[in-house]
């Protein structure tokens, strides 16, 4: 387990701001950028990776870095890689995200780990020991943690990608954390009946209406707002590309054998491109509901 590449390095953590702290993900699949927000009186973490495992390195990570302060613990979303580590702040940790996660996560939670567990043995192992974890609170619409000369704002933008969504918005250092709703060339996720692509571009919007300079993919490298431009472009050109061969006349299995392999061709340096063909159906879904 110790040399598993779904471990989290946390050795390499890179300080992005002050005292904002990101464990990259390496461009490793299955594995998230974790956040560190250290203040003067309380540490943040952003999502814990995929297990107790995952889990544990990232309480490690923080309390290196923070030290005996007060801790929280946030997450983006409910998908296993991002939260199912939770356990391990079990006593170190007040648990705080939306309403609308905590729902997900208790409605699917279960159905996510065995579905995770398909993808390999390694997956699987990770996973072997995960507990659901519930928050210790909850909010809907926005939340204001004073972590001690530092304000943190955790706000819901639920529905593009799941329907608990969360972004962490630090407006002073002008730093986002943006989960799964950005990522710096991979493929977004447009998966199953909750995702909504359509709706991914206007959250886009709303995310770029924040300012931020220094924007936290869930996957990928950190960059600035051109990885929330760069996004919402791609999943544009593959909307306005659905809809004009809908208007030829094309079935769903035609315009996804065809454009999937444009798409791909244009954007070659891009991972998982397994995730175009869900975007062009959900897509191709929203328009001919």
């Amino acid at each position: 387990m110790n040399a598993s590449p779904l471990l989290l390095q946390t050795g390499d953590d890179q300080e992005i701001a002050p005292g904002v702290h990101v464990v990259p993900d390496r461009r490793v699949n299955l594995v998230p950028n974790v956040g560190i927000v250290v203040g003067d009186d309380a540490v943040l973490v952003i999502d814990t990776g995929m297990g107790p495992a995952n889990g544990r390195l990232s309480l490690e990570a923080a309390r290196r870095l923070g030290g005996d302060r007060r801790l929280f613990l946030t997450l983006t979303h409910f998908h296993p890689e991002h939260g199912f580590g939770a356990q391990s702040f079990a006593g170190e940790a007040t648990i705080v995200y939306n309403r609308a996660q905590a729902e997900e996560l208790a409605a699917n939670g279960r159905e996510f780990i065995a579905m995770f567990s398909e993808f390999g043995p390694e997956v699987a192992e990770l996973l072997a020991d995960v507990e659901i974890v519930q928050p210790h609170e909850t909010y809907e619409g926005t939340l204001t943690l004073d972590l001690g000369n530092r304000t943190v704002e955790l706000r819901e933008f639920g529905g593009a990608h799941t329907h608990g969504d969360q972004v962490v918005l630090l407006p002073a250092e002008g730093v986002l954390f943006a989960g799964d709703l950005v990522e710096n060339r991979f493929f977004p996720i447009v998966f199953g009946d909750v995702a909504n692509a359509p709706a991914w571009i206007e959250t886009l919007d709303r995310l770029e209406e924040l300012g931020a300079d220094i924007v936290v993919p869930g996957h990928g490298e950190v960059g600035g707002p051109e990885l929330i431009q760069s996004l919402r472009d791609y999943l544009v050109e593959v909307r306005d590309a659905v809809a004009a061969r809908i208007g030829e006349g094309q079935d769903v299995e035609t315009i996804a054998a065809d454009l999937g392999q444009e798409i791909r061709a244009r954007y070659e340096s891009w991972d998982n491109p397994e995730w175009i063909d869900f975007a062009i159906r959900n897509f191709h879904r929203e328009a001919t509901a």
